[in-house]
Parts: structure tokens; C-alpha cells; sequence
């Protein structure tokens, strides 16, 4: 059985980008990431730097790859794109090998 990944996106927003703006565009993409297969939790973070991480649990590798190509494609995930510093992003998707909750 393949282990969970937490995929870990770190970014910062384009200058002149509203916080306000870019969370209710977030927020906006909040259905199609939950219905995309493998999904189990998401949390959006801003550092006090300006570094905003975007933590987006899966199921596998495989699920969170999926969903990353479904998303990138749908025409209702680009405004919150479109707010990203594209030469800023770094994507990861480390294995969860313990979990506290």
C-alpha cells in the first residue's frame, strides 16, 4: 500500500497581490480540490516574511500527481494561480510516515 504524502507548495504572492484576494480565490478552489480523488485535508499558511505554503494531504503520490494535472487544467483553479509568483514555487511531496492529531 503506498504511504500518504503531504504535498508542501511554498510561494509568494505577485507584487500588488491583495491577501484578502488571494484567499477568496482560495477559497474558491476549495470543491474541485475536495472532490479530486485521494484528497484528505488542505491548509494555507502565510509566514510574517510574506511565504505562503500551501499544505495539501493525499492519499498517495500517484493521487496527489493526479489532482495536480485535473487542477491545473480547470479553468476555475487559475485566478488563484494567477496571484502566484511562479519563479517562487517549490513543490514537494513527502512520504507521512507518523502522524499526531
Amino acid at each position: 500500500m503506498a504511504n500518504p504524502v503531504m504535498e508542501t507548495v511554498t510561494f509568494r504572492l505577485l507584487p500588488g497581490t491583495d491577501s484578502a484576494a488571494f484567499l477568496a480565490a482560495a477559497r474558491a478552489t476549495a470543491p474541485l480540490v475536495a472532490a479530486c480523488p485521494g484528497f484528505v485535508a488542505r491548509h494555507l499558511t502565510c509566514d510574517e516574511d510574506g511565504t505562503w505554503t500551501d499544505l495539501v494531504e493525499w492519499t498517495s503520490a500517484g493521487a496527489a500527481h493526479a489532482a495536480a494535472a485535473a487542477l491545473m487544467a480547470d479553468p476555475v483553479f487559475q485566478p488563484f494561480v494567477a496571484m502566484i509568483d511562479g519563479a517562487s514555487a517549490r513543490m514537494r511531496h513527502p512520504a507521512i510516515l507518523w502522524r499526531m492529531a
